[in-house]
Formats: C-alpha cells, sequence, structure tokens
C-alpha cells in the first residue's frame, strides 16, 4: 500500500530507465528498441535489458515493456534471460488514501531445466520476490516521500 497518486507511482514504475538511478539493487537498464504504444494514451512500447543483484548475486534479463496507463498496469514480458517465458504485470487499485500496488509474476517459463516444478520454486523465492519486493519498498518510499514533501524526488 503506498500513500501517493497512483498516475506518479505508475510513471515510477513505467520509467524504467531510470531505475538504476532510483533502486540500489538495479545496475543498469537500457532500452534496446521501441515500439508505438497500443492505445490513445500509451507510451511507447520498449524491449529493454535489466540487470540488478540479489544479494551478492548478478542477475539480468530481457524483456517487452508494455505500459498501459488505461487499464492501470505496467506489462513485461521476459523475452530472454531465466525467467523467459514469464509474464509481469504490475497492478495499481485506488482506495481512498493511496494506492494498493501489487506485481504479478506468472511463471510460465520457457527455459527446461527452470521450468520444473524446483526451477520455479527457485527462479520464484530465490530471485524473483526479493527483487519484486525491494523494488516496491524503494517506490513506496520515494512515492510517499513526495506526497509528504510536496514535490517528486527524482
Amino acid at each position: 500500500f503506498m500513500r501517493a497518486p497512483w498516475r506518479r507511482i505508475f510513471d515510477l514504475a513505467a520509467d524504467v530507465e531510470r531505475w538504476p538511478d532510483l533502486l540500489p539493487h538495479y545496475r543498469w537498464v537500457h532500452t534496446l528498441e521501441r515500439r508505438p504504444g497500443a492505445g490513445p494514451e500509451a507510451a511507447d512500447d520498449r524491449v529493454i535489458e535489466m540487470a540488478a543483484r540479489r544479494g551478492v548475486w548478478p542477475v539480468k534479463w530481457r524483456a517487452l515493456l508494455r505500459p498501459r496507463p488505461d487499464e492501470r498496469r505496467v506489462w513485461f514480458t521476459h523475452l530472454g534471460g531465466p525467467a523467459r517465458g514469464m509474464e509481469v504485470y504490475w497492478e495499481f487499485q485506488e482506495a481512498p488514501d493511496g494506492v494498493h500496488v501489487t506485481i504479478h509474476h506468472d511463471l510460465t517459463l520457457q527455459t527446461p531445466l527452470i521450468r520444473t516444478r524446483l526451477g520455479k520454486w527457485i527462479v520464484a523465492r530465490g530471485f524473483i520476490r526479493p527483487v519484486a519486493d525491494r523494488t516496491l519498498a524503494c517506490m513506496k518510499r520515494i512515492a510517499e516521500a513526495e506526497v509528504v514533501e510536496g514535490k517528486p524526488q527524482v
């Protein structure tokens, strides 16, 4: 739960190129390709390469990013890396005093060794959940600090 406007949190989530400046566990995010977004409000879709840290372990993947403000969702389809085939979306549900932000992961993985039950458990518990939890915690801190101070922090 974040006490900030849904659109500001959405914008932070969709601005993945800035994540390394905002989130200490992200090493880099590079845009590899831009594609026109679908719908009147949609930003450009982007093929991106992302790199983060899970503790001391570096992780890297490629994804298709699809920001959809009309759906109040930011979609990611993992195109490369150990979670290739995974669908992810951030969902923003307004409440009277803030926004419930949830990151959903569909672990329909394509990498043969990882798509086993044990492989999915290792990927989900060992890498996805810690990185996603830390990402949400940092986004919450940034968005709520802006509300308190009345201006964007970054």
